[in-house]
């Protein structure tokens, strides 16, 4: 046995090279931290992946970045800037979205432009009724950023005392205890603009008829801007990781942690599949953290988690990435809606089958603002042309494309080859009538189901987003970043403040600042509260 690090510096191991993981890796390492992160990819970046077809790379992840704050936050509190690390570009379009091939409505990055596409689209009233919605989306963001965002996962008693009597109100007009689509009934008249924002709940994996009201405010995440990386979404992993090593962490790629180590009641340190055992000071687990539950990294850290912060499980996917040649008027955030759209979701958790209707979203890679990349090959350069960006040489684009699906992933084959043709026929027959005509059987593609995202992620049947977010006390239920276990922090998509990339990274500071504190010795029953927020940004 050996330690990672020599001397009396204090030493921390993190399993896993998400953003969570990489978030932590920064925070702590700038404290003067021996920080050790081993990530059984050959890769940073957790979700954050990429595939490769035709020799080109496709996000078939996470593909755009918002939040951006958060991240220049992290590296501003180590002396560093975001900038020097990765290269982003706002998008001046946030998604464009279909309906049929007649009735097609762009949101964008400018308010005003959004409400007179709105009127042009639905009518004066509806566009009024835009605004006010982006009022309360804005105000319900800025009441819940520091209280529940920056700071650990909050009991009723704390986010009634964080939010105070102006932000309980504030709460009481929205009707918490709502769905979100029923909180959407009071915003919009017209079904199209009622689907469009109820959407926001399969962003944390959830279904909009069960997810709370509150998650409205990501609307106003979106106005905030959405951007793409120049290099795509690995180029952020890329930069999070190369931040932490410049801080002196060491990240250790394609080693496999098989047990979290328990010695005297807290946990000591980890041993990976080579049987090496390495000792520290604390552990920073950010797997999904139903992996703890099923005594998949030992049975001494499977009370670190209770059950009911495991289930309901979130949503899972089809996805596909491919190329293909296109004519159709994508651009890079795309959304394909059906109808009745509430029969998708008592598909998917009511009756655990694929939807027969679903939605599919469409990310077509090489016409964002910086589109313009030299591909592994060194051929097919890309530069944006009116806005958008050409293809590549050959004339075909890289396109990723997703389903919500259940996450059955561990249950054998999870679906019959009738539910699948079923399911696939109607999204691409639907993609069809819309403009987009594709072959869902090329060989230019990748097809990545629940069971293939089970085996990324054990324990999760495939779920992407850790527990649903259903139920207005779905926000207590999520794990904090102090585990059950002593001397075992949590971070990552599947604990507070919730599933996404800033979100996971908020995970991560989380627990390195309550990391620190029990370091430190300071009492575990203050709050931990991290510094930053959108007005930094």
């Amino acid at each position: 046995m050996r330690s990672p690090s020599g001397g009396a510096q204090r030493s921390v191991i993190v399993v896993g090279a998400g953003m969570g993981g990489l978030a932590c890796a920064v925070d702590l390492a700038r404290q003067g931290v021996a920080v050790d992160l081993f990530e059984s990819a050959e890769a940073p970046g957790g979700k954050i992946h990429q595939q490769l077809i035709s020799q080109r790379p496709i996000d078939s992840g996470p593909t755009v970045i918002t939040m951006p704050w958060v991240f220049e936050d992290l590296l501003h509190a180590a002396g560093k800037r975001l900038s020097d690390y990765v290269e982003l570009q706002r998008l001046p379009i946030l998604a464009r979205h279909a309906w049929d091939a007649d009735q097609w409505f762009d949101l964008h990055d400018n308010p005003q432009a959004t409400e007179q596409a709105i009127a042009e689209f639905a009518g004066g009233d509806e566009a009024a009724r835009f605004v006010r919605f982006s009022q309360e989306a804005k105000a319900l963001y800025t009441r819940l950023e520091s209280g529940y965002m920056r700071s650990s996962r909050p009991s009723l008693w704390s986010m009634s005392t964080d939010l105070g009597p102006a932000g309980l109100a504030l709460l009481t007009s929205i009707g918490p205890m709502q769905s979100l689509w029923k909180s959407l009934g009071r915003h919009f008249k017209d079904a199209r603009l009622r689907q469009l924002f109820a959407r926001y709940a399969t962003y944390c994996g959830g279904s909009p008829w069960q997810a709370p009201a509150t998650l409205m405010l990501i609307a106003y995440v979106e106005m905030r801007g959405v951007w793409q990386a120049r290099g795509g979404m690995q180029a952020l992993g890329n930069a999070m990781a190369k931040a932490a090593t410049d801080l002196g962490a060491r990240l250790h790629y394609s080693k496999d942690v098989v047990e979290i180590l328990v010695n005297n009641d807290r946990a000591s340190g980890v041993r990976l599949a080579s049987g090496e055992e390495l000792h520290c000071d604390a552990v920073v687990f950010t797997g999904d953290v139903a992996a703890l539950y099923e005594g998949l990294l030992g049975k001494k850290v499977r009370k670190a988690v209770r059950g009911k912060e495991t289930r309901p499980r979130s949503l899972s996917a089809l996805t596909w990435a491919m190329t293909a040649s296109t004519d159709c008027r994508l651009d890079f955030h795309n959304v394909f809606f059906q109808s009745p759209y509430e029969q998708e979701f008592k598909d998917i958790f009511d009756r655990g089958r694929l939807p027969r209707r679903p939605t599919i979203y469409v990310c077509a890679q090489d016409r964002g603002p910086v589109s313009a990349t030299t591909h592994p090959t060194g051929i097919g350069s890309v530069g944006p042309r009116n806005g958008v960006a050409d293809a590549t040489a050959q004339g075909d684009e890289r396109l990723f494309l997703l389903i919500n699906a259940p996450a059955k992933g561990d249950a054998g084959a999870a679906f019959s080859n009738q539910e699948f043709d079923a399911c696939t026929s109607s999204a691409f027959s639907h993609l069809s009538r819309c403009g987009l005509r594709l072959d869902p059987h090329t060989s230019l593609m990748a097809l990545t189901t629940p069971v293939q995202f089970h085996r990324r992620f054990p324990a999760t049947g495939g779920a992407l987003y850790g527990r649903a977010p259903h139920g207005w006390t779905s926000v207590f239920h999520r794990p904090s970043a102090q585990s059950e276990l002593p001397g075992l922090f949590l971070a990552g998509g599947s604990v507070h403040p919730g599933a996404g990339v800033p979100m996971a990274a908020l995970s991560g500071r989380l627990a390195a600042a309550t990391l620190m504190a029990h370091l430190d010795s300071i009492s575990s029953s203050s709050r931990v509260v991290i510094s930053g927020g959108m007005s930094m940004g």
